[in-house]
């Protein structure tokens, strides 16, 4: 009888332990704590980093709402053979984002070996956006610099080169993303707002 008892508190222990992991690792949950589902409000100024920065903004909404709720299906899809797929595409913009936000911070590019989930390369990417946000209206944007090293080689380039290299080249393949879905059939929430930046859930 004894016996009979410990074993059931101990299957009660365990229930309840595989109950707590589940809501602590609740993917709605996770999603609610990640960046951009709305945009945020915008500067009371205008100056080059409150533009620059609300430029990164929109990207960053854009981006949330276009990787919201990707299957795995999605994920594989590609338009044609030559074309990468969604999933592919979306390690480039984790590539672009990781370039954007080393600017504002004077910091060297270097390509890194990773080996993230999906959603783990998309909580890394708005958060790279956010903190380039943060970073480009805390600053003087005649400061920052793309780095890139080469072979023992420095070189580096003024943000103007940013803003029409990896921030506008990571627009374009969000929108990417938000087409090769549509064919994928699956697409973007229909209350998404790029204009006011809010979505209507």
């Amino acid at each position: 009888m004894r016996l009979l008892i410990t074993l059931f508190i101990l299957q009660f222990t365990i229930m309840n332990q595989a109950i707590s992991q589940s809501q602590d690792s609740n993917p709605a949950k996770d999603r609610e704590d990640l960046p951009y589902r709305q945009i945020p409000d915008y500067p009371d100024s205008y100056t080059p980093e409150t533009v620059a920065a609300r430029m990164v903004d929109g990207l960053g909404y854009r981006y949330y709402w276009a990787t919201e709720s990707l299957r795995v299906e999605d994920l594989a899809y590609r338009p044609s053979e030559d074309s990468r797929t969604t999933g592919e595409t979306i390690d480039h913009i984790y590539g672009l984002s990781r370039t954007i936000v080393n600017a504002p911070q004077s910091k060297v590019n270097s390509r890194a070996n990773e080996d993230l989930t999906f959603e783990e390369k998309r909580k890394r990417t708005l958060e790279n956006f956010e903190k380039t946000s943060k970073l480009l209206k805390e600053g003087d944007i005649e400061d920052f610099k793309i780095i890139f090293q080469r072979e023992g080689n420095t070189v580096e380039f003024p943000f103007w080169n940013m803003i029409n290299g990896p921030i506008e080249d990571a627009i374009y393949h969000t929108g990417q993303v938000v087409a090769y879905r549509r064919a994928s059939g699956n697409p973007i929430h229909p209350g998404v707002s790029v204009f006011s930046g809010k979505t209507v859930e």
